[in-house]
């Protein structure tokens, strides 16, 4: 008796077409997106006909698929409020651009550009000639050239140099790179030949040495930029694996990944530099554009020139290169870095607030967010660290000042948390014992009148709720 009662309840749920005729004209969404909001809301309404839930009247469903269907049509690439204190966040599009920079981008992405044009010869040119000559000059090397991220670059490196010959690598340096990629992984992809040497914890010159044979095609080191290992361990230096190569007559790569320009030191960790790999006599050196740069997603590799020359013309090249905005975004960048005004990259002002000047921008941040928040939460504000991210320099802590947001009942944090991801812009923020974390470090001074008033909003509408 019971299933025929739900069996009358799912009878009453109005066909397709009528809901469509029901909508009104013309539709604020386009169809594709109604189409997919009928589906879902119609199915849910089946299954609580099912547990014997009364179908609501035509007029309010029609008003679910239209709501439904307002949030399915906003675009998912969106942009976000990073209130997370994590400088290159790889989930939410690493490094940030400047505004004068993405006026480039944009007047160049607009209309026609130099893309491939020698104005000088009136002739068909080369896109590397944009950022090689700049890119060569600031990491003090022969030659450069760009492709399309950092796995790129080790792939298209070990593809032209090494296919089907052995690359000599610590096992202490067969790091994973991110998204379950590894480097033998990316090594086995370009055809070249993985020869491990040394343990997890210590590699030593002699096993670099016993390993090189008449099928040897590369020395490689890997830069340990996403992990650490302490205690008894040891590696050998760049420049004693570059004295290796020349004594045998093979080529030394070296993958920095987060790849910083000049040297840093942060909480007593210093970050290699390109210049000093370079300076070593690497025969190439990759690392990327979005990290320690500050600039676009980009793989960079830069070295001796006639390998460069000859990495540009592997037919891999091709399909690895970089698209008119990446190079325009990235020429700037380094021409900032050229011009003396890597500073005011977003990057390196986020890195370079002071704790001091965090703890201000949170107290005042804070005394505007009290007044405007329920009495049942607690705002205050503590020290904390804020992370470089991306890999980059693990361990290393920069002191900040975070402002905590807590609820009474320690469930609620993540309630909070939710509301603030479903706003507009979505705020990135961080939970901890509890409270939802505000880190100001990674929010410009020019949002946080909008942070304030996402806060503000998703913390009303959760009270609306209940």
């Amino acid at each position: 008796m019971v299933k025929e009662k739900n069996r009358d309840k799912r009878r009453k749920l109005p066909a397709v077409q009528t809901i469509w005729r029901s909508l009104p004209d013309p539709l604020p969404v386009a169809d594709f997106w109604i189409t997919g909001a009928i589906e879902r809301i119609l199915s849910r309404l089946r299954d609580q006909a099912k547990m014997g839930v009364e179908p609501p009247e035509l007029n309010q469903i029609c008003l679910q698929v239209l709501a439904e269907a307002k949030r399915e049509s906003v675009p998912h690439l969106r942009p976000v409020l990073n209130a997370t204190g994590v400088m290159i966040h790889t989930n939410l599009g690493r490094s940030p651009l400047p505004g004068e920079i993405m006026d480039a981008v944009k007047e160049v992405a607009m209309g026609y550009s130099t893309l491939e044009y020698d104005l000088e010869g009136g002739q068909r040119g080369s896109r590397h000639d944009h950022v090689s000559r700049v890119l060569a000059e600031i990491v003090e090397a022969q030659e450069a050239m760009v492709v399309n991220n950092n796995a790129a670059a080790v792939l298209l490196a070990l593809s032209a140099i090494a296919h089907e010959k052995e690359v000599i690598v610590s096992r202490g340096e067969l790091v994973e790179i991110g998204g379950s990629f590894r480097i033998p992984e990316v090594m086995a992809l370009s055809g070249a030949l993985l020869r491990e040497v040394g343990a997890t914890n210590k590699t030593h010159i002699r096993d670099y040495i016993s390993a090189i044979n008449d099928n040897t095609g590369m020395l490689l080191k890997v830069h340990q930029s996403n992990f650490r290992v302490i205690g008894f361990a040891q590696a050998i230096s760049t420049s004693e694996l570059v004295e290796i190569g020349r004594r045998y007559g093979i080529p030394v790569m070296e993958d920095l990944g987060s790849g910083v320009i000049n040297s840093l030191t942060i909480d007593d960790v210093a970050e290699p530099s390109v210049k000093e790999v370079v300076k070593a006599g690497v025969d190439i050196v990759t690392f990327s554009g979005d990290k320690l740069l500050g600039g676009p997603q980009a793989g960079i590799i830069a070295g001796k020139k006639d390998i460069i020359e000859q990495l540009k013309k592997y037919p891999l090249a091709r399909a690895v290169r970089v698209d008119k905005m990446t190079l325009t975004a990235l020429e700037h960048t380094i021409r900032w870095y050229l011009e003396g005004r890597a500073g005011e990259l977003p990057l390196w002002q986020m890195m370079n607030q002071t704790a001091e000047q965090v703890s201000k921008r949170a107290a005042l941040f804070m005394d505007a967010l009290i007044p405007r928040v329920p009495s049942s939460l607690t705002v205050d504000r503590e020290k904390d660290y804020s992370q470089i991210g991306g890999g980059s320099m693990p361990g290393t802590r920069i002191p900040t000042t975070v402002i905590r947001l807590t609820p009474n009942q320690a469930h609620e944090a993540r309630l909070i948390d939710e509301q603030l991801r479903s706003g507009d812009p979505p705020v990135i923020a961080r939970i901890s014992h509890g409270s939802v974390i505000f880190d100001l470090r990674t929010i410009f001074p020019s949002q946080e009148s909008l942070l304030l008033d996402t806060i503000v909003m998703a913390l009303n509408q959760l009270e609306g709720r209940d």
